[in-house]
């Protein structure tokens, strides 16, 4: 990247347990064990205050991750497809994700991962401790949200919501992505106990996040903690949109 132009400033903040607004161009690389060629940084975490950890990142050529990604007991994981197209494997299936392609596994199943691509293929990653309910079991799941059904969003027609995921309540989460038409905006200002990591994929817009209102734009990384009053309006002239994860279907714990 080579010498400064300017001073040094930021966009990014960082409230932990609250917030956090990470723009691109603040991200440092992060080398995570059995990502090959891949340049990645990881985004929220529990030392940020969420219960889940994100990454974004980009497989260069040659990029993959044969080691594989979960696996474990009690962990899911879901990757998004930003651009590009990459192999992917999971229970002996095998998925083809171009951009705005997805994988859900549950836990005990591993998540492995290749570039198709001579050039990049980017990417929005995702895990966390799955919360179980008795007699219930989620399964693999892929999709491509280009394909998806939008549906009008608490009764506004210029605000669209897509479910990535089954709504079954064998699922603890969901990944959705969230539209606004230019000058559209929330119902209300939102408070509750569930938590979101969102990664914005196009538009412009001022997000409310604990009554500050931020500006944010297409590439721009938010994490709303528990309780964090949170609302948007959509500025400029494109839609802003984000795919983002919310826990949902349990009871809170004491």
């Amino acid at each position: 990247m080579g010498y400064p132009n300017d001073i040094l400033t930021s966009r990014a903040v960082v409230k932990p347990g609250k917030y956090m607004i990470l723009p691109p161009e603040g991200l440092v690389n992060n080398v995570v064990p059995g990502f090959e060629n891949v340049s990645m940084s990881i985004l929220s975490s529990p030392k940020t205050g969420a219960k889940f950890v994100d990454y974004v990142g980009t497989f260069h050529k040659d990029g993959k991750n044969k080691q594989g990604f979960g696996g474990q007991d009690d962990v899911e994981t879901f990757i998004y497809v930003l651009g590009g197209k990459l192999k992917a494997w999971a229970d002996e299936e095998e998925f083809t994700l171009e951009q705005g392609g997805y994988l859900y596994c549950p836990p005990s199943v591993t998540m492995y991962l290749e570039n198709l691509r001579d050039g990049d293929s980017r990417f929005f990653l995702y895990k966390q401790k799955y919360t179980p309910l008795e007699g219930h079991t989620p399964w693999v799941y892929a999709g491509n949200s280009n394909e998806n059904e939008e549906v009008i969003y608490d009764d506004m027609e210029n605000v669209h919501i897509q479910d990535l995921l089954p709504t079954d309540i064998a699922f603890d989460m969901n990944f959705h992505i969230l539209t606004f038409d230019p000058a559209a905006s929330h119902p209300f200002v939102e408070t509750h106990y569930q938590q979101h990591g969102a990664y914005l994929l196009s538009g412009e817009g001022m997000y409310n996040l604990d009554n500050e209102w931020i500006p944010v734009k297409k590439d721009d990384y938010i994490f709303m903690g528990t309780y964090c009053l949170q609302a948007a309006y959509a500025v400029g002239r494109e839609k802003l949109s984000y795919v983002y994860s919310k826990d949902c279907n349990r009871d809170a714990s004491l």
